[in-house]
């Protein structure tokens, strides 16, 4: 079936606006606990743009890689995120957060392992780890609600930055 003759899905927004709203106030929450706790927010695209890779949700890579690029990350880091393991692109800092995202996103296959776990606190603190897993757990809700729903990726533009 091409995308032309795909079966219309549900418009969760439209359909169900209290639990879309609660899903928009739990990112909002998440994203401030992230502030508070000092997490870069060039960070946390990273943390999307990853699990997206791994879920496979086109709406939201084509929108993290776009808010990405806004925030002034490179092509050359963008392009290599698959496969950060083999770079020298990423920091330790950003390499243990990419451990723990994979980690979140793949749940069902080792379960967070404690060497995972463990390389994070040895570069974050507590509530740098807790906005952490609040960042991997909300995009991976986000990447099911638009695989779900069939969002079409393109669209998006990222916000203007503030001069």
């Amino acid at each position: 079936m091409s995308n032309s003759e795909a079966l219309s899905r549900v418009a969760l927004k439209k359909i169900t606006p209290e639990v879309s709203g609660a899903m928009g106030a739990l990112h909002g929450a998440a994203v401030s606990a992230a502030q508070d706790a000092k997490v870069e927010p060039e960070l946390l695209e990273l943390i999307r743009i990853r699990a997206s890779q791994l879920n496979g949700c086109a709406f939201c890579l084509d929108m993290h890689t776009k808010d990405a690029r806004a925030g002034d990350e490179t092509e050359q880091r963008i392009y290599a995120l698959n496969a950060w393991r083999e770079t020298p692109f990423f920091t330790e800092r950003e390499r243990a957060a990419l451990a723990l995202t994979e980690a979140v996103t793949l749940v069902h296959d080792g379960h967070v392992p404690d060497a995972v776990y463990a390389a994070a606190a040895e570069v974050f603190d507590e509530a740098q780890i807790a906005a952490l897993i609040w960042a991997a757990t909300v995009i991976n809700a986000y990447n099911r609600i638009a695989i779900a729903t069939r969002m079409v990726p393109g669209a998006y533009r990222p916000a203007q930055k503030k001069s």
